[in-house]
């Protein structure tokens, strides 16, 4: 009997799970399904409602036309209002009691409703119900951000990375790449800026990690760069320029090499000096010109040094040029490296002053942070020139 029990739960659970997926899908046959289940609740509201109207009156009627809003699209969502619309007047018109004041406000408010959510509804550019267009979106969100999963690294190398998406919304034009060969000895990452901000930058963002993904490892960081230009040139986009820093090191000796399109210059860390300096490698921005100008520039990065990558967001302002926001950034970056390089890239972006831009920021390091004896510790200013 138990079993049996068990069985019949599980069976049950399983056509509860497949029921849900289906509607997740947004076939034809799903929404007819769930427009079914709708239309015989409103059918059970009204014999209520013919019963006894004061346990089912009209206001109750919205909660089958928010349900509908949810879960179904415009289609049979107009049937589902007409219907529920209907019903909800009907059982106001047979009820005994006379029609004051109150119940011509109710029928106004909710023939207002029922315009509304379908006007709402024939607005989704989707063609999707609320609930499944949000579950998309949050969806593609999430494989952006997994496109930019570092993968764990060998020995005494570490990369840290933090983005913060204008306005503080969870969608943004900043994304990054990464791949790790398959002998680990080689680690290439690449950080982008697409043009725009925020949501509007986001599916365009994802388009385009996607490109990349696919040919980061495959390619050297010249024919990369030059795929990717390629690639954003057949957008034909007025806004479908990026820029973006490309980084390739071998994990044995340390040596890189940064190939920059467009992009911030990046900072290294020197041991010897205890500060960043700044590479000046920059170049053209892709999907500009058929033959972008990249930069170069090659090094070795020793135990206890770092290399630091980010966003314009992070360092350019109204009120303040780059090569300030640039000053400020290697004062801030050598406070944040202070307690080790674990959290760097988080601690920096908390420090940058909230704006209308995407910021991103990306440390790769070799080992912990050597502190030299005797070197007075950095102060950050008490505004930040980033925006």
């Amino acid at each position: 009997m138990e079993r049996t029990g068990r069985g019949r739960e599980g069976a049950a659970l399983r056509f509860v799970h497949d029921r849900v997926q289906s509607w997740r899908s947004g076939s034809p046959r799903s929404q007819l399904n769930v427009l079914a289940v709708l239309l015989t609740g409103v059918t059970g509201s009204f014999a209520v409602s013919l019963w006894n109207y004061s346990y089912m009156p009209l206001t109750t009627y919205f909660a089958w036309l928010l349900l509908g809003m949810l879960l179904l699209r415009f289609r049979p969502l107009t049937v589902l209002s007409l219907y529920a619309a209907t019903a909800a007047v009907v059982a106001m018109v047979v009820d005994v009691r006379p029609i004051d004041g109150a119940r011509v406000a109710a029928l106004v408010t909710l023939a207002l409703s029922v315009v509304l959510i379908l006007y709402q509804s024939s607005r989704q550019r989707s063609g999707l119900p609320v609930t499944l267009g949000e579950a998309m979106l949050s969806d593609l969100r999430d494989r952006l951000q997994a496109q930019g999963r570092v993968p764990e690294l060998p020995g005494e190398w570490q990369s840290t990375s933090a983005m913060l998406a204008s306005h503080g919304v969870g969608y943004a034009g900043d994304f990054l790449v990464a791949d790790l060969s398959d002998d680990g000895r080689r680690l290439e990452m690449v950080l982008v800026d697409v043009c725009g901000k925020g949501v509007a930058a986001g599916a365009q963002a994802l388009q385009f990690a996607g490109a990349l993904g696919g040919l980061i490892g495959a390619m050297d960081q010249p024919d990369l760069f030059r795929a990717a230009n390629a690639f954003l040139l057949r957008q034909r986009a007025d806004e479908s320029f990026s820029t973006a820093v490309h980084l390739r090191v071998d994990l044995d000796t340390g040596a890189y090499r940064v190939t920059s399109a467009g992009h911030p210059p990046a900072l290294r860390y020197d041991g010897r000096a205890a500060e960043w300096r700044v590479d000046n490698a920059r170049g053209t921005a892709l999907g500009i010109v058929p033959d972008p100008e990249l930069h170069s520039s090659e090094g070795v990065l020793l135990p206890g040094e770092a290399l630091l990558f980010y966003t314009d967001g992070v360092v350019e302002s109204r009120g303040a040029d780059l090569d300030a926001g640039i000053e400020w950034l290697r004062t801030a970056a050598g406070e944040a490296v202070r307690r080790g390089y674990a959290g760097a890239a988080r601690r920096i972006v908390r420090q940058v002053r909230s704006g209308d831009d995407d910021r991103a920021v990306l440390v790769l390091s070799r080992g912990p942070r050597p502190r030299p004896v005797g070197a007075p510790a950095s102060t950050i200013p008490g505004t930040s020139t980033g925006s």
